[in-house]
């Protein structure tokens, strides 16, 4: 059940907070991290031992950060009822286990979300009108977000971009002008190129990963009408990231986990006995670690 539990919780986890803020497991709740800013910048040490001499030792010190995995729950209760009629509580916990992943993991991505953007600050407004290069303005994002992680080649960079972002990027005249439309092998049909996260990668330099943030959220108070709106929108974040982060590169963002603590299955039965309560137990810690290496942009309509 625990293994159910925990493959359920993967399959679940969305793109873009796993993009934005990769899982780095750790092996207890508290710990010390490596946070960089403008002033603590990412130093590369001096590796170079004179005979007899000591090493530059790479630790933590009481200066670091902490994490704290704290610990979240979500209860999935199941009638004696069900569990009679179904005759396995074995099913009723699955399906709760699915359940369970799933609004977690809505929520995880939500406040990945809104922790980049608290950090990226107000960023810079831009109009992608018909003389704007869309390209050559993420191009110069992503060499200025290399520069502040310092981490040189061992360090990729994220182009995540809003739903209005994308529309506008990829309608943009000196965009489409970058893909070449031609007529198929043999002269049969027509062979089209569009825009999409996959080929845009390779008009960036550096070729870093792209991805469309499509999460959106009810803005309206309860009982009104409902005023749905996408998370991100009109906004380009351009960021460094490594895809199996530790505990010390300069990577933008992070969420500790604890290492086979995620999504735990049990079950407790209610105190009028006729409710057997499917719970489901996990920990992790959203960090912010290197502030310096992002980059917001705010697309206006041309």
């Amino acid at each position: 059940m625990r293994e159910f539990a925990q493959g359920a919780a993967q399959s679940a986890i969305m793109p873009v907070a796993d993009f934005l803020a990769p899982t780095i497991e750790v092996p207890t709740s508290v710990g010390r991290y490596k946070r960089y800013t403008e002033k603590d910048r990412f130093r590369i040490p001096n590796t170079l031992r004179t005979i007899g001499g000591r090493a530059t030792e790479l630790r933590f010190e009481v200066t670091d950060e902490i994490y704290n995995c704290e610990p979240h729950a979500l209860d999935y209760p199941v009638d004696q009822l069900e569990r009679l009629e179904s005759q396995d509580l074995e099913n009723a916990l699955r399906e709760g286990a699915v359940a369970v992943a799933e609004v977690a993991a809505l929520a995880h991505e939500k406040s990945v979300i809104d922790a980049a953007l608290a950090a990226a600050g107000a960023g810079t407004g831009t109009t992608w009108g018909a003389a704007a290069d869309p390209v050559a303005e993420i191009d110069a994002a992503i060499l200025g977000v290399v520069k502040a992680a310092k981490y040189g080649s061992l360090m990729g960079v994220g182009v995540l971009f809003g739903a209005s972002a994308w529309v506008r990027f990829k309608n943009a005249d000196k965009v489409r002008g970058r893909f070449v439309v031609g007529r198929s092998v043999g002269g049969k049909g027509e062979g089209v190129v569009c825009p999409t996260e996959a080929t845009a990668t390779n008009l960036f330099v550096g070729a870093p990963e792209v991805r469309t943030s499509y999460m959106v959220y009810d803005d309206s108070a309860p009982g009104l009408a409902d005023n749905v709106k996408f998370l991100l929108d009109d906004t380009v974040v351009i960021f460094a990231r490594r895809p199996n982060p530790t505990r010390r590169d300069p990577s933008f963002m992070k969420t500790f986990r604890l290492m086979n603590k995620f999504m735990v299955p049990s079950s407790y039965l209610r105190d009028d006995g006729r409710v057997e309560v499917a719970k489901f137990d996990w920990s992790e810690d959203i960090r912010v670690t290197n502030s310096a290496a992002v980059v917001r942009l705010n697309v206006n309509a041309a």
